[in-house]
Parts: structure tokens; C-alpha cells; sequence
């Protein structure tokens, strides 16, 4: 089955179980009896990928590490039927630390780091660190019971090129950077919807575009260059899109659920090698690439401001990307 075929009957069903279950939420009675669930009784730490629309308190205070491990042992084509490849893990930690500057103002900072095991070829020489995010979201719409307006707010983000990209000599698997400068500017909404037992559905709809700088490059680098190169890369500009649910079943035990879109413009890489005596023009294309991903996840919060999630991000079709399978465990706890 061709990618766009996956994508396509895919998102049809999901769009079609969504409409069902929203409209079957909204419009369907409860049961003889049957008690609404309050949103004070719903606690939540958020699905495994899409970020909360709502802003923290001023004063406060969000930290939630993630430690993940992306398995790759294939890869889909540019016409998207998948291809076997030696498994690599990438072990990766991603914490997100944020603060309510004011009430509709949170800022904050997501700094990353990794390992990378590769089954052929040397491995990470050891941990390092990623690109460094800082981000401000500013919250323009705030939910309540009984409205059909959801949460909504705008986060802006840059990436800063902290991470080692380039010069990687006879080890690529040191690159957990890309070199650039990446502006993201994101519309995130949240809402709620009760069940027809009663029980809440919280949904998140987020879409993150993002633009990155050129990037000088100097020898083995991510982008596929090697000994010698001397030039420039040039990243594709980039689309997230990404609907969340979460389903209230007690107080503490949620099941979550991540559908994502991500498209990834082409990376254009040109230059030279000082090793070719006649430095002929070199010129590399990624060739631009499209993911459906999939992350079911199960949360499970102590109390109303601490709660752990476990879930695995799957990448069940795509277009000129790896094949990966990502389990995760994140804790979630706001002050």
C-alpha cells in the first residue's frame, strides 16, 4: 500500500471515529442515574506529545523530564513502502521547565541530550546534549464549562544550534544538533467533552510550522557531508499537525492518545571537498518527507499536580523517513 493510501484511509478513520465519538459526547444522554464526572475530578498529565494550550498561574511552575528510546530498523521510501535497515537506538532524554511569568504568559526552556547505539558502525562516544528551545506562550482563550469555545494560545519558539552537528569525524553518531536557527510559531486549543457515562474526553488540536537558518558545514556532519566538505546546508521548512485525546477512566488512570502529520520541506546541502584537487561543486537533496505517526499512552497521576506517563510513539506509514517505534516514560508535576 503506497503511503498516500495509508495516510488517507487512515486519517479517514480516524476522522470518522472522532465526529462519532464527539457527536455521540455531545448529543448522547447519560445513562439513568449516571453522574457527570466535574473537571476537578478529571486529573490529567497530558498526552505523550501535543503541548497543553493552557498557561500556568503566574508564580508557577511546570517540570516534566522525558526519557525515550527511538528504535529504528527500517526506513520508508519516497513512494513510501518501508525497507529493512540495522537497528539503531537513540536514547534521548527532553525535559520541559516552564514558568507562569502572568497569568496568560508562560515561558520556559526545553533542553535535550542523547545516546545514540548503532548495530553497525561506532556508537556515541558518549551522552550529549541536542539543541536548546526557549519558548513564550501567550494564552488568548480560556475554556468553561458549557461553551464551545476551547482554550486557545500562540507559543513562539527558537532553537538555538547548541548541539554538535558537523566535524563528527569517523563517529556521525555524535550529531544530536543541526546547526541552525529554528523559529517555530504554534497554535495550540484544548477542550472537553463528557461521555455518555459521564466521564470526561479531553481533546488537543495543535499545528506547528517551523523555518530553520542556512547552516555552515564543515566536514562529516548530519547532513550526509563528509571528510573534507566545506559549504552550507539549507533545512526545509516544516509542518506539525497534531490531534490528542485523553480519556478519563478513574480520577488517576487515563488513557491518552497521539495522531501527528508532519511534513518536512527538502534540505538543500551544496559545497566543495578541499580534498578533490579540482574542487568540483558538490550538491546534496534530502528530498522532502511526510510521517503519520501514532502514540498511544496510559497516565496515571498521584495527585492532581503529579502524574507519570508511559506510551510509545509508532510511525505506522511515511515518505523518505525512518521507520521508528519510540517508548517513553515521562513524570509531570506543576508547583
Amino acid at each position: 500500500m503506497s503511503f498516500w493510501k495509508s495516510i488517507q484511509r487512515t486519517l479517514a478513520a480516524l476522522a470518522l471515529a472522532t465526529t462519532a465519538t464527539l457527536a455521540v459526547a455531545q448529543a448522547a444522554p447519560g445513562a439513568p442515574g449516571e453522574v457527570r464526572q466535574s473537571l476537578d475530578d478529571a486529573w490529567f498529565t497530558g498526552p505523550m506529545l501535543a503541548p497543553n494550550a493552557t498557561t500556568l498561574p503566574r508564580g508557577h511552575f511546570l517540570i516534566e523530564p522525558y526519557l525515550y528510546d527511538v528504535i529504528a530498523q527500517g526506513f520508508y521510501d519516497r513512494d513510501g513502502k518501508r525497507h529493512n535497515a540495522p537497528r539503531s537506538d537513540g536514547f534521548g532524554s527532553l525535559t520541559y521547565i516552564l514558568y507562569g511569568l502572568a497569568n496568560k504568559f508562560t515561558v520556559g526552556m526545553i533542553p535535550v541530550a542523547g545516546y545514540t547505539e548503532m548495530s553497525t558502525g561506532p556508537s556515541s562516544a558518549g551522552i550529549g546534549m541536542g539543541d536548546l528551545t526557549l519558548q513564550g506562550q501567550y494564552r488568548l482563550k480560556l475554556f468553561h464549562e458549557g461553551s464551545r469555545i476551547p482554550t486557545m494560545s500562540v507559543a513562539v519558539q527558537e532553537t538555538l544550534p547548541t548541539g554538535k552537528y558537523d566535524r563528527l569525524g569517523n563517529r556521525p553518531s555524535d550529531g544530536f544538533g543541526g546547526g541552525a536557527y529554528t523559529t517555530t510559531v504554534a497554535f495550540y486549543s484544548q477542550t472537553y467533552f463528557w461521555m455518555p457515562n459521564g466521564r470526561v474526553l479531553r481533546m488537543r488540536f495543535n499545528v506547528v510550522p517551523a523555518f530553520s537558518s542556512s547552516v555552515n558545514v564543515h566536514d562529516v556532519s548530519v547532513y550526509g557531508t563528509s571528510t573534507g566538505f566545506r559549504g552550507h546546508a539549507t533545512p526545509g521548512a516544516s509542518i506539525f499537525l497534531n490531534a490528542a485525546w485523553e480519556y478519563s477512566l478513574t480520577r488517576r488512570w487515563v488513557l491518552a492518545l497521539d495522531a501527528v502529520y508532519r511534513h518536512q520541506g527538502n534540505t538543500a546541502v551544496s559545497g566543495y571537498n578541499v580534498l578533490d584537487p579540482n574542487r568540483s561543486a558538490l550538491q546534496l537533496n534530502s528530498g522532502a518527507s511526510d510521517a503519520f505517526q501514532l502514540a498511544p499512552a496510559i497516565e496515571y497521576n498521584w495527585k492532581r499536580n503529579i502524574g507519570v506517563l508511559l506510551g510509545t510513539r509508532l510511525i505506522p506509514a511515511g515518505r523518505n523517513t525512518p521507520a521508528t517505534i519510540t517508548p517513553a516514560i515521562a513524570i509531570n508535576y506543576v508547583h
